[in-house]
């Protein structure tokens, strides 16, 4: 699908020019998780074309290349996830998306061809000695794909002993990136509520329970979770972010039940632990009040992501050969989360920040005009390059 190119010790022109093609390319045919067919297709192709050996089918349509070299023991994988998003392309450019209400907003396009540059270079240069895993992973956008391909067996198959991610940060400058040990991304959870009372007359309310004033008080307290409860030092988001409840046609009904919806995030595991439970406690508690039933379900999607020391010393290291001055050691976690943290969570694991210069418009990830800028390219591939050679560095004599 793509011809060879051939590469020089740096990121020749004719490279990134193939690299800036090949992102625009998988722009422009954004695919959902689980349905990444062709970008796996194209994925699986260019690693097998530079020298790697190609497993697929991880998680359905995940890609593993790998690459070894000397007689190194050690073995890193280095992460990229590849959907898209469920979501308009408003933007006008030449490779705006072909796929209606399908588009790249988050930057997976540009994590993907990174490390397809990544794995071209290293399979030149081979200046390390072990074994590097390139992941390609399909559905992070809330499908899991990380834990479903670790549950098919992705470290048992491909052994690593520490594992690298990476992500595009709008206000960070194209060749500056950002590496903090430590919290990065909360965990991402959802909650859900249903206030069940009994159903009346709009103008006889007397006669019923109201689901609906309940879900008003719900809603109006449930702020006092992260405000009142939660340690003020310890970062914590309650949102509600779906209510539903009777029908637009019959406003003079009062329905029977109300269904309420939302997320947490934390850093802490107490902490999650504690907006749990303290969530449903607030949802039980009021509809004691009002006399009505309540049902309360907490979902544990995706853990936070915590930067292990020694593997986040590793990345700064290789990001201050790339960037120099330009690397922030000061950099706030995010409170949105990533299905990284399943690699990351028994295995060494560090997640660093790429920038992608000023965001155009204020389009901030999951923005209908967002876009990866091609300007970061030669920074991405080069940190993941120089990251193999330091952690995979040849022994001296």
């Amino acid at each position: 699908m793509f011809n060879e190119l051939h590469f020089s010790n740096e990121l020749a022109p004719n490279e990134l020019e193939f690299l800036t093609n090949l992102r625009r390319d998988f722009h422009a045919h954004p695919e959902l998780g689980f349905e990444e067919h062709r970008t796996s297709d194209i994925v699986a192709e260019l690693l097998s074309d530079a020298g790697l050996s190609v497993h697929r089918g991880l998680g359905k349509t995940g890609v593993v290349g790998t690459l070894s070299c000397g007689n190194g023991a050690a073995a890193i994988g280095l992460r990229a996830d590849m959907d898209a998003l469920a979501m308009p392309e408003t933007a006008n450019r030449p490779y705006r998306s072909l796929v209606d209400g399908k588009m790249h907003a988050c930057g997976h396009d540009g994590h993907t061809t990174l490390l397809i540059g990544a794995a071209r270079q290293l399979a030149r240069t081979r200046n390390f000695s072990g074994t590097v895993h390139f992941i390609f992973q399909p559905a992070e956008e809330g499908r899991g794909g990380a834990k479903r391909m670790i549950d098919e067996g992705l470290f048992t198959k491909f052994p690593c002993d520490a594992v690298y991610g990476l992500h595009n940060m709008p206000g960070l400058k194209t060749d500056e990136m950002a590496v903090v040990a430590g919290p990065q991304l909360a965990c991402s959870d959802s909650w859900k509520v249903t206030m069940t009372g009994i159903g009346t007359h709009g103008a006889k309310p007397h006669l019923g329970r109201d689901a609906i004033t309940a879900c008003g008080h719900f809603l109006a307290a449930l702020q006092t979770v992260p405000g009142r409860i939660v340690d003020p030092l310890q970062p914590a988001v309650v949102s509600a972010c779906s209510v539903h409840a009777g029908d637009p046609n019959a406003l003079n009904v009062i329905p029977d039940f109300v269904e309420i919806g939302g997320t947490a995030r934390a850093y802490a595991p107490h902490v999650r632990d504690q907006l749990e439970l303290e969530i449903g406690r607030l949802a039980s508690g009021i509809a004691s009040m009002f006399g009505i039933e309540v049902a309360y379900e907490y979902i544990r999607r995706i853990p936070p992501v915590v930067n292990n020391p020694a593997t986040a010393a590793q990345a700064l290291e290789a990001a201050r050969d790339v960037c120099q001055a330009g690397v922030r050691t000061d950099f706030p976690p995010s409170t949105a989360g990533d299905d990284f943290a399943f690699f990351s969570q028994d295995i060494p694991g560090a997640y660093v920040w790429l920038g992608n210069g000023p965001a155009v418009n204020g389009a901030l990830h999951h923005n209908t005009a967002y876009d990866f800028n091609d300007a970061s390219i030669p920074t991405g591939v080069n940190f993941w390059v120089r990251l193999v050679e330091r952690h995979l560095a040849p022994a001296t004599a």
